[in-house]
């Protein structure tokens, strides 16, 4: 089960007592400042979140699936999500949980 926009941007606006317009708001310029600074070559760090970067992606060949035949596939750039290390203790957390219970 995920969030999708809008079920977020309620949930921000509950967690922080600003209108659901202002949370969008919020989420769109978090957004757009991520993006903006990823498309320039930078990065971005929160600390105990992670670290949103660029990754250089080598040239590489590959098979097209439907004929088989050998393509090139060019060197790209890609983002990349690295998680902190507060993120990964909360997300491996409830799975602890639950396997101490069984």
């Amino acid at each position: 089960m995920g969030l999708n926009k809008q079920q977020l941007t309620a949930k921000v606006a509950a967690d922080t007592g600003l209108t659901k317009v202002d949370a969008e708001k919020a989420i769109k310029a978090a957004v757009g400042a991520i993006s903006s600074e990823l498309s320039g070559g930078g990065s971005v760090t929160l600390i105990g979140f992670g670290t949103f970067s660029i990754m250089n992606r080598k040239a590489r060949s590959g098979k097209n699936p439907r004929t088989g035949a050998s393509i090139k596939i060019p060197a790209k750039k890609v983002p990349k999500f690295k998680p902190g290390k507060a993120l990964r203790e909360m997300v491996a957390s409830p799975a602890k949980k639950v396997a101490k219970k069984k």
